[in-house]
């Protein structure tokens, strides 16, 4: 760079040094904004706005570890991610009920499952969705839609924007966070938290 030349930039405002920087940072904001505007990739879940028809399970993490395995207290408690293909009940196509394995609470029905070649299990709706929570999960960097069990905030999966029709979405799920019960046995009873003495 020649004398001539550094004393044209420096007579060049500031701004005009600054705009291909304003430019790709307007443009990286856009995009980021666009894709928090498609809910994460859940295109159009949005988290419950009405009261629930239970009482929300609270209860100490002593407990949990005494009701859960080692690997369903990670994905529930500190929403870890089990291996694909490790569930069994990925290849499970049973009529049943889908519950909460931390709580029991009623959360997919078999006549919902498919097979999304994922190696989880994965659902094209919840069973109610006042049974589920959803936040934005960014572990990934790119935001995505994380939903809990509403009742005892234990992570069961994400939710995807590229399911089967009739809804479009891909409830992919953590078998380790669920419990199947077949049709035609009595749904458990919803855990309680241990009165305390």
């Amino acid at each position: 760079m020649t004398p001539l030349d550094k004393a044209h930039i420096a007579l060049r405002p500031a701004s005009a040094l600054d705009e291909p920087r304003r430019r790709q940072f307007l443009g990286q904001s856009i995009s980021a904004l666009a894709l928090w505007g498609l809910g994460g990739l859940g295109f159009g879940v949005r988290p419950r706005a009405w009261a629930n028809a239970f009482e929300p399970l609270v209860v100490d993490n002593a407990t949990w570890r005494a009701w859960l395995s080692d690997a369903a207290y990670e994905v529930l408690r500190d929403e870890g991610t089990e291996p694909p293909r490790s569930s069994p009940l990925d290849r499970l196509d049973d009529p049943g009920t889908y519950v909460c394995a931390g709580c029991f609470l009623p959360l997919f029905s078999a006549e919902h499952k498919y097979d999304s070649g994922t190696g989880w299990p994965s659902f094209w709706r919840p069973l109610n969705e006042a049974h589920i929570d959803t936040k934005k999960d960014f572990k990934l960097i790119w935001p995505r839609t994380e939903y809990h069990c509403a009742r005892c905030k234990g992570h069961q999966g994400h939710v995807f924007g590229d399911g089967p029709e009739p809804t479009g979405q891909r409830w992919c799920n953590n078998g380790v966070a669920l419990r199947f019960i077949p049709a035609g046995e009595a749904l458990p009873a919803l855990r309680q938290a241990p009165q305390s003495s």
